[in-house]
């Protein structure tokens, strides 16, 4: 592989996550070939300093590395067994950094395998935000080889990488971790709608709670709240961030592990009914916080009384 510093980078999958994650690519000085089913999305990377490919194969033709950002896990398997295991050069190093079940990235990692390829899962944490600023956290599963020739790249996307394990370790990891912010997210709205209708100040229990044991990171760096803490997807009317959707997906993703595995986890389980009942009444494109809305029942589903 030549040095990563220049190195030629097919980018699969440019959605709010990977339109991001390409342009920073393209920005540390490699060059990108990016591909997209949507001509908006590769207008978007062309803006970017990515080079627009005609199709995902030709985007993964001699690049050394493969980086993929795709919706689920039905994609991803689809993408690597037609465009990417079939035309990856030997020496090319496959990094997808979707979240998807922990069951397919290990067969897809297997196939490529198989098929004298290196490959790591590598999804990521921190949203749109961080994507487009390279700080999301990387969590890598695969071999030892597979994270250190994948680190380089992903250090220009984030500003953590860290190595989980074997195959699928990277998903395994990425879903515990949003089945926890999940729940914490639901304990803390319903904190600050109790703490409204007993008449305190949400400010003055947001300064309590974020020096207390209430403390987490959805309430001091994500607050649910306009106006209390750090600035938030809450301060504009709970657009951007992380939808309630990508959270109920992530949430499944937590309680089909679960079942699979035998293990116990009913407060992952409440927030995965809660969040689905949340987008099953029109908070799908919302940010995940605003479930504090339908939690002090003050939602108002897109269309109901007027409003958009």
């Amino acid at each position: 592989m030549r040095r990563v510093s220049m190195a030629k980078i097919a980018f699969i999958g440019l959605g709010n996550m990977g339109g991001g994650m390409a342009a920073n690519l393209a920005k540390a000085g490699h060059e990108v070939l990016a591909f997209d089913l949507s001509e908006e999305a590769m207008a978007k990377a062309r803006d970017k300093g990515c080079t627009p490919a005609s199709d995902a194969a030709s985007a993964v033709k001699g690049a050394e590395a493969v980086v993929t950002m795709l919706p689920a896990g039905k994609h991803v398997a689809a993408v690597y067994a037609e465009s990417v295991i079939p035309h990856a050069d030997k020496s090319a190093i496959l990094i997808d950094c979707s979240t998807i079940d922990v069951a397919t990235a290990r067969d897809v990692e297997a196939k490529a395998a198989e098929a004298g390829l290196t490959m790591v899962d590598a999804p990521v944490s921190g949203g749109i935000a961080a994507a487009d600023a390279g700080t999301l956290t990387f969590m890598v599963g695969g071999s030892e080889d597979g994270f250190g020739r994948a680190q380089p790249i992903l250090d220009k996307m984030g500003k953590a990488v860290i190595h989980a394990g074997g195959p699928g370790a990277g998903q395994a990891a990425k879903i515990c971790n949003n089945m926890l912010l999940g729940a914490t997210m639901v304990a803390t709205c319903e904190a600050f709608a109790l703490a409204e209708k007993l008449g305190l100040d949400l400010q003055t229990f947001y300064d309590i709670s974020s020096k207390a044991s209430g403390q987490s990171w959805s309430m001091t760096s994500y607050c649910p709240v306009p106006g209390v803490g750090p600035e938030t997807p809450a301060d504009r009317d709970y657009e951007g961030g992380f939808a309630a959707a990508l959270m109920l997906k992530d949430l499944k993703l937590a309680m089909e592990a679960a079942d699979n595995n035998e293990a116990y986890t009913p407060m992952g389980a409440h927030a995965e009914e809660l969040y689905s009942r949340f987008v099953d009444r029109g908070g799908a494109g919302k940010d995940f916080s605003a479930i504090i809305k339908m939690l002090d029942d003050s939602w108002k589903a897109p269309g109901e009384n007027g409003e958009a």
